[in-house]
């Protein structure tokens, strides 16, 4: 090779063969991706025909080469797309997603310290005003007895149904 000083324009460089594998991988990955979905996310997704087909195809196949084959052939189809918009909307499902992970937490969070903590009540009474406090206070004290008693942790969960409905999942922005 030599170095031409005149041509700097990094743009008309091609993608080395290291590159060109990284991308398809990356498809590839996206791919499999694709096959764990239901049919209703892939609708929402509004894949051409040919690699919506190529997914439901590789959803159905069992054997471990020929599902790998048929992932490789979901690799090169979206070659041929744009992936942007799928890219898009796989980013937005993943944050609703960690948004939805963070308001559980939230939740068990709640639950630890209303099962540890007596004050936590008064706390999460001026938090969350509409809560039945009450009824919180029975479930929390038959879950201590069911745990003391050896019995499966019926209130434990009920515990946590309760908190489900005084806790909005839009307030995880707030800080607890």
């Amino acid at each position: 090779m030599h170095d031409d000083p005149n041509n700097n324009d990094e743009q008309n460089v091609a993608p080395s063969k290291t590159q060109r594998k990284q991308q398809m991988h990356a498809l590839q990955d996206m791919g499999e991706q694709l096959v764990t979905f239901d049919l209703q996310q892939l609708n929402e997704l509004e894949l051409p025909e040919i690699l919506l087909n190529a997914v439901l195809e590789a959803k159905q196949i069992q054997k471990h080469g020929a599902k790998r084959r048929q992932m490789q052939y979901i690799g090169k189809l979206m070659r041929k797309v744009d992936i942007t918009p799928f890219q898009e909307k796989l980013t937005n499902w993943h944050k609703v997603s960690q948004h939805h992970t963070a308001w559980l937490h939230q939740l068990e969070h709640w639950r630890n310290r209303l099962l540890n903590d007596e004050q936590a009540f008064t706390e999460f009474a001026q938090k969350f005003p509409d809560s039945d406090i009450q009824h919180l206070r029975l479930l929390v004290r038959n879950a201590h007895k069911e745990k003391l008693a050896n019995k499966p942790p019926k209130n434990f969960r009920l515990i946590f149904h309760q908190l489900k409905t005084a806790i909005p999942e839009a307030s995880i922005d707030q800080k607890d």
